[in-house]
């Protein structure tokens, strides 16, 4: 199983949107600075997530959910 995933810092001010196959093992990746982007922004949680039978519709998710469409998509239903 595959995820596509949004996290979010504790302030709210800031997302970060992935996939993976082992959301626990990369959201400990993200708290503990080893990515680049997060770790300025950390601690994370997870806001959201959708499951995935293979690692390509993971990433055709993830990246709908970074392009402008996605991005309104996340705004109208994840805050709403």
């Amino acid at each position: 199983m595959f995820y596509t995933y949004i996290l979010v810092n504790e302030k709210g001010s800031k997302t970060y949107v992935g996939h993976t196959n082992d959301l626990e093992r990369r959201l400990k990746e993200h708290n503990d600075g080893k990515s680049i982007f997060s770790r300025r922004y950390k601690p994370w949680r997870v806001l959201y997530k959708e499951a995935h039978k293979t690692e390509i519709e993971a990433i055709k998710r993830e990246k709908y959910l970074k392009s402008a469409a996605g991005r309104r998509w996340i705004k109208k239903n994840i805050f709403k």
